[in-house]
């Protein structure tokens, strides 16, 4: 090889070097960030909302191997940024001193000798709390109250049980409204959502948070899902008439159960997985077989099933229809054999029920219980007795603002000591409300802002250190709870 060849191929090999290099970099520039940086404000634009959705923008979590991007400005998170520039322009004559993780301190902007810093160090969320007020508690066991999304949080000593410290990550891969989200059975970082599109997508949400798999065959709307007991499958419903069974180590569908109507909602037995139901618009609840896919029992009611649930022996399946009525189904763990035992209406409400959910143990009612929510917004708390074959007692209701869509509630993780119930649940305004059901006055605790449509669905995690929302437009939003620690006077939890 002539010295000129030699001189010509190392100058190549060193564009390729330079080229490749130059790509490398191009990869650690989010396009999206400058594509929203670059966008035009319209005229009827929230100026707000186009900051807050650059800052967001960096903590957005990447699918494979891509790490997301730590946003921070000036050392503070987006909660301080928002109320710093939503301040009150004599805020510096009218600020009073406060607790050091309240928002009388967020709101100052001091400068950082770095703009990137530690994670989850943004301040609260609620720029609207306020923790120096304590209203006296009253316990009430069976009310019905009435209450508005926009009411301003309560000023409680419980308060700062559900204190947020900003946001943990963002997925924003879909499209298409997020229909419906969980984390995996008894797993703190396994988090699954289905949306409108008909996908299902599948996140870890530890260090990096990022997509794992997501899961294409549905054609429409995905209703429903559910996890096996040891999270290595996915029952999911839709509304194309089918259920489909997928096994998450391969991303894969492994069986599709062909129904004549639309599935609304689907749950593997508690005790034995091969056994699952799903609730469907023909105003069935279908058992199948999860090994083979065929039927085993059928029960029929007089309405379209919209939601479901099993009590935690498997004996019980409490379920929601579209005339607003729950009812308690008795199945046997050996056979799948279905006979209803009772059936209960709350009210004159004839919404379809969008959330039925049942927890064990509840302070409050000393056992059981069941929390409902419909359309309409109303939320009902039932004690169980499950040695009169889950009979409802009806102890607290709560009615909101009525819903344009099937806006899911939660209980709250936390057990009070006070004896309150507390849950979570989305709303139109595309903020996340925190209600105490026995209370019959000023029953909001606390709100999350930072979606910019209609929130609807929520879960916790296992952990319960983290609570995952999401909204219409496709976005996913995780925010992380803030720690608690013990008075060394008392045994009250305490904000750090």
């Amino acid at each position: 090889m002539s010295e000129e060849e030699v001189i010509q191929k190392n100058h190549d090999t060193s564009t390729i070097e330079t080229q490749i290099n130059h790509n490398n970099k191009k990869k650690d520039v989010d396009p999206e960030l400058f594509s929203c940086l670059l966008q035009p404000v319209n005229a009827d634009a929230d100026p707000e909302y186009i900051g807050i959705r650059r800052l967001l923008l960096y903590r957005k979590a990447e699918s494979g191997d891509l790490r997301r991007l730590d946003w921070r400005c000036n050392g503070k998170g987006y909660a301080s940024y928002r109320n710093y520039i939503r301040r009150p322009r004599n805020w510096e004559s009218q600020q009073m001193a406060s607790l050091q993780s309240t928002p009388g301190d967020s709101g100052r902007w001091l400068q950082c000798p770095s703009p990137l810093s530690h994670l989850f160090d943004a301040e609260s969320w609620s720029s609207s709390r306020n923790l120096t007020g304590n209203l006296p508690s009253t316990h009430r066991t069976s009310f019905s109250s009435s209450a508005s999304d926009i009411d301003h949080p309560r000023h409680r000593g419980v308060e700062p049980a559900y204190s947020f410290v900003g946001m943990h990550c963002i997925f924003d891969q879909c499209k298409s409204a997020v229909t419906v989200l969980k984390f995996g059975h008894m797993s703190s970082d396994l988090l699954a959502y289905g949306a409108a599109d008909g996908t299902l997508t599948v996140c870890t949400v530890s260090e990096p948070p990022s997509v794992l798999k997501q899961l294409k065959g549905h054609s429409r709307d995905v209703t429903d899902f559910d996890f096996s007991s040891n999270n290595q499958y996915i029952a999911s419903s839709s509304m194309d008439k089918t259920v489909r069974v997928w096994k998450l180590s391969q991303g894969l569908c492994i069986r599709v159960i062909y129904g004549v109507s639309s599935q609304l909602c689907i749950r593997f037995h508690p005790v034995n997985n091969n056994f699952l139901s799903a609730g469907n618009e023909n105003k069935e609840i279908t058992v199948f077989n999860f090994s083979t896919g065929r039927i085993i029992r059928k029960s029929v009611f007089y309405s379209k099933v919209t939601s479901m649930e099993h009590d935690h022996t498997g004996q019980l399946i409490f379920c929601g229809d579209a005339q607003g009525c729950i009812y308690c189904v008795r199945m046997d763990s050996h056979t799948g054999a279905l006979s209803r035992s009772h059936r209960h209406r709350n009210g004159k409400s004839k919404c379809p029920v969008t959330t039925v959910q049942y927890r064990s143990f509840s302070l409050l009612a000393g056992g059981p219980v069941l929390l409902t929510c419909t359309q309409d917004g109303n939320l009902s708390f039932f004690s169980v007795a499950l040695e009169i074959q889950g009979y409802l007692t009806l102890r607290c209701s709560l009615k909101l603002a009525p819903r344009l869509h099937n806006i899911r509630a939660s209980f709250c993780p936390l057990l009070s000591l006070e004896k309150g119930e507390y849950i979570v649940v989305g709303s139109d305004d595309s903020n996340v409300y925190f209600y105490d059901l026995t209370r019959p006055r000023h029953a909001c605790v606390n709100k999350l802002q930072g979606h910019r449509f209609p929130v609807i669905g929520v879960a916790w995690n296992h952990g319960e250190n983290l609570l995952a929302s999401s909204d219409l437009y496709g976005i996913v939003i995780v925010w992380k709870r803030a720690k608690l620690q013990r008075n060394i006077h008392g045994d009250k939890p305490q904000t750090p």
